[in-house]
């Protein structure tokens, strides 16, 4: 089930919008205002919204995108209008929109822009979930490439496992034991220097000159990396 909030002031084209979308495996909430709409927005997560481009009490469509756009809130919009400039779209789309519909028009295309928003939405959703960020720090668990600061780093497959999980655990210490089980999958501690010798690698590739190390040695415990990077 799809959860979408429809901000629309127009209480007759509202219902026809909810009664078709309700029959597509939709769940519609209604907000008839601005205000109530952009406190709906920011009260959960929602699918899509569906935003009127003019809305009264002073307050329109564009100020709502603003308002979420400005704090990171990337949830899909697309704004119906009666406006059909192109000057409007154009500002809507730079407002934050993802998408602009002009009144009138048939539901069957509204809930297929719909699809195709959510569509696209929930693959970028898909792909941030393989990446892994810790200030200019990129390292996707998909295809293994490493960036730092815009600049690829070459690794081993080792020294990737290493720092994938040196990274998932940002601002925590691992023990020498953890990483042994987590990363070379021994259930015992070898006498070995391993772990120092990957350390070491990974230092001198991901390290920035004349810049602290980003992977701290814990005397007698362990190691971490901490964020914010520099």
């Amino acid at each position: 089930m799809k959860h979408i909030l429809l901000i629309e002031d127009d209480g007759a084209n509202a219902q026809y919008v909810m009664e078709h979308l309700n029959h597509s495996e939709c769940q519609i909430t209604h907000a008839a205002e601005a205000n109530t709409g952009l406190q709906l927005a920011l009260s959960r997560t929602w699918d899509c919204i569906i935003l009127d481009r003019m809305l009264p009490m002073g307050v329109d469509g564009i100020d709502i995108l603003k308002a979420l756009r400005a704090i990171a809130n990337r949830t899909p919009v697309i704004v119906v209008s009666a406006l059909e400039q192109t000057e409007e779209r154009i500002r809507c789309l730079k407002a934050g929109a993802d998408d602009y519909l002009t009144k009138p028009f048939y539901l069957g295309e509204l809930a297929a822009r719909l699809e195709a928003l959510m569509r696209r939405s929930a693959t970028v959703m898909g792909q941030a979930e393989h990446m892994l960020q810790l200030g200019a720090l990129h390292v996707n668990l998909l295809t293994h490439a490493v960036y730092r600061a815009g600049e690829k780093i070459s690794l081993n497959p080792r020294e990737f496992k290493l720092l994938s999980y040196l990274v998932k655990n940002a601002g925590q210490t691992v023990t020498r034991a953890m990483v042994l089980e987590n990363v070379w999958e021994y259930d015992f501690q070898p006498e070995t220097n391993i772990i120092d010798v990957h350390i070491s690698h990974l230092r001198q590739k991901i390290d920035l000159p004349d810049a602290n190390s980003l992977i701290r040695t814990v005397r007698g415990v362990g190691y971490r990396i901490d964020a914010p990077l520099a």
